[in-house]
């Protein structure tokens, strides 16, 4: 299978990434990046790209994918609300129409977040504008596509947030680790990356999956 993530640099995107390079099933991973990664692998070719708007010079380079995984994102907190429409809508536009001209059979997984608004009705303006994005990809018509509705992620892999203040969060709540991956309303980064690789050979019925599903959805996992 061929794959290409966004957002790799980031906490979550560097969860799918590290699943995928393990990964056997996982031929070709493509990242599509602001900042390059830093990580290594004769699976991976990186573009760094400022602006995703411009991804149609990227069309000769990435010429097949099997699954997309969107792992891109920015926190509504601090951020101008013209700018956070840009990268959560607008950008996550341009890519699913991107992958959809590479191959419309392909599958897609979002990651969005928890209180997300399906109906766009939400009086928080994120949870609309996420909802959008993911009412975009859901009727794109590509073969499939799931709305990652994550909460709570546990690290591993020495991982780490971006974002200062959530990197700050992880590193009190190290030692409550062990416990928290018991909790099925919390996920860990394993997990993550498995259950949404997954998504490619096991199809979903439900396409909005919460912490509990990623974690069953994991267990599924097979390296072939």
């Amino acid at each position: 299978m061929y794959v290409l993530i966004t957002g790799s640099t980031g906490m979550v995107g560097k969860s799918v990434l590290y699943e995928c390079v393990n990964d056997d099933r996982i031929k070709k991973i493509f990242l599509i990046n602001r900042v390059p990664v830093d990580l290594k692998s004769s699976k991976i070719s990186e573009f760094v790209i400022n602006d995703f708007l411009n991804l149609g010079k990227l069309k000769n380079e990435i010429d097949h994918i099997d699954a997309c995984f969107h792992c891109m994102g920015i926190t509504s907190f601090g951020q101008k609300a013209d700018y956070y429409y840009k990268v959560t809508f607008t950008m996550t536009k341009a890519l699913t129409d991107f992958v959809y001209e590479i191959n419309p059979k392909s599958v897609m997984t979002y990651v969005s977040g928890e209180g997300t608004s399906t109906d766009e009705k939400s009086k928080i303006s994120w949870a609309n504008i996420k909802g959008k994005a993911e009412n975009y990809i859901l009727n794109k018509g590509l073969k499939d596509a799931y709305m990652i509705r994550l909460g709570l992620l546990v690290p591993e892999n020495s991982i780490k947030a971006k974002t200062i203040l959530y990197n700050l969060f992880y590193t009190l709540m190290i030692p409550l680790f062990p416990l928290m991956k018991k909790i099925p309303s919390i996920t860990s980064s394993s997990n993550l990356g498995k259950a949404m690789i997954n998504c490619m050979y096991f199809p979903q019925e439900n396409k909005y999956l919460d912490n509990k599903i990623i974690n069953k959805l994991s267990l599924i996992y097979t390296r072939k």
